[in-house]
């Protein structure tokens, strides 16, 4: 039973603290009582030696009534038992009785509690019916009475019990609602940073590379003793090239990490202008780097969400960054295939592709995370001709993830 005892500071009380104040409290008001009934009722020293003896027994045993409650309800009844046929001053002792028995009732006992409310009216009927004419103590109204009062001290104590099971329930859940929400907070979180990770890594990755593959080109070249006229074309078509990439590079990567400083705000689908309709620009860098990139577009474009947009394009960035790193390849063909519902890349080279039984590396993940996340598929493997071949295909709508499924 859950009684609403505080500490001066706010807190609740500890469990032995509360009942030993509860049965102090009682014991101060039978104790007053009786001492009050004492004044009007006249009997032996020893009798009332016995009588305040039942009143401190019945009382004190309040103080084990959550630990033991049917045992304290037994005593409390035989007490009353014994002390009201006993002692002329018929103090309040029942008090303790109601008391006991609300707390069988409140701590789940609660057929033990009906049980002894029955025994109860029953002893207090037969022994009142069995009574003289003229010296029943309690008539048929007031039995009535203690019967109603007995039912309400059951009744009152289930309904406690059934009380703190509900707000145990509410508090439970509320627990485990925080806890899913904290869960939810750090996969959401995780999730975040491996986006960036993922955006950070296409940048630096594709951009670096072409950069390394211009400018090792450019050394190539100049290595050879060209004319000093020949010469300085060579390392200002070279810086061009490094320039303008490192530019690309530069705003895409503040882009980015924009989110980071950004956390009052929605995060972006794309960074900024980065999209299929640069695909030029990505074919364009790879070419200044000695690629010879062919781009084909079937069907009819149509207007993408920017996460698929977004995709699409690091998609292609990715596969044309490991060409330039690993591939060794002369030559790339991209393909775009508008269909009705979905947009098909591939990006196939001409190079040495990829090593039996090694495992692909992080970047072909990303992207097959990205098309996944899209409800989309992407392969990665080794030509039927040599080389290494992308396909990927992603559909125009975005899925939406509900909140079952989310968990």
């Amino acid at each position: 039973m859950a009684l609403p005892l505080r500490s001066p500071g706010g807190g609740r009380l500890p469990s032995r603290t509360a009942d030993a104040l509860v049965a102090g409290v009682v014991l101060l008001v039978v104790a007053a009582w009786t001492l009050f009934s004492a004044r009007y009722a006249d009997e032996p020293a020893v009798r009332t030696l016995l009588g305040w003896a039942l009143i401190l027994v019945g009382c004190g045993a309040l103080y084990f009534r959550r630990r033991q409650p049917v045992a304290v309800a037994l005593v409390t009844l035989v007490a009353c038992v014994v002390y009201y046929p006993l002692s002329a001053q018929d103090g309040p002792l029942m008090i303790a009785f109601a008391l006991a028995l609300y707390t069988t009732a409140a701590e789940g006992r609660f057929a033990a509690a009906v049980a002894l409310a029955a025994v109860t009216l029953l002893a207090v009927g037969v022994g009142e019916v069995r009574q003289q004419p003229g010296h029943r103590q309690i008539d048929d109204t007031s039995l009535a009475m203690l019967a109603g009062w007995l039912i309400s001290l059951v009744a009152v104590g289930r309904a406690q019990r059934t009380r703190i099971a509900y707000l145990h329930e509410v508090e439970q859940r509320a627990l485990a609602a925080e806890r899913e929400q904290e869960a939810r907070a750090r996969q959401s979180a995780t999730e975040e940073r491996l986006r960036i990770s993922r955006e950070v890594h296409d940048v630096l990755g594709h951009s670096i590379s072409l950069i390394n593959v211009q400018s090792g080109a450019a050394l190539h070249r100049l290595g050879k003793g060209p004319a000093p006229e020949a010469g300085l074309v060579t390392a200002t078509e070279a810086l061009q090239a490094v320039k303008a990439t490192s530019k690309d590079a530069l705003r895409e990567l503040r882009a980015t990490l924009g989110v980071l400083r950004r956390a009052d705000e929605p995060t972006p689908t794309a960074p900024s202008s980065s999209g299929l309709a640069l695909l030029g620009d990505l074919a364009g860098r790879a070419r200044s780097a000695g690629l010879d990139v062919r781009t084909d577009v079937t069907g009819t474009p149509v207007p993408l969400p920017p996460p698929v947009d977004l995709a699409a394009y690091r998609i292609v960035q990715e596969s044309l960054t490991n060409v330039t790193r690993h591939a060794g390849a002369r030559s790339v063909r991209i393909a775009l295939d508008w269909g009705a519902d979905a947009v098909r890349l591939r990006i196939e080279d001409d190079g040495e592709g990829a090593p039996e039984g090694r495992p692909l590396g992080s970047g072909v993940r990303g992207m097959a995370e990205r098309a996944r996340a899209l409800g989309g598929e992407l392969t990665a493997e080794n030509g039927a001709g040599g080389g290494f071949l992308v396909d990927a295909r992603l559909p125009f709508s975005v899925p939406t993830v509900s909140e079952g499924d989310s968990r």
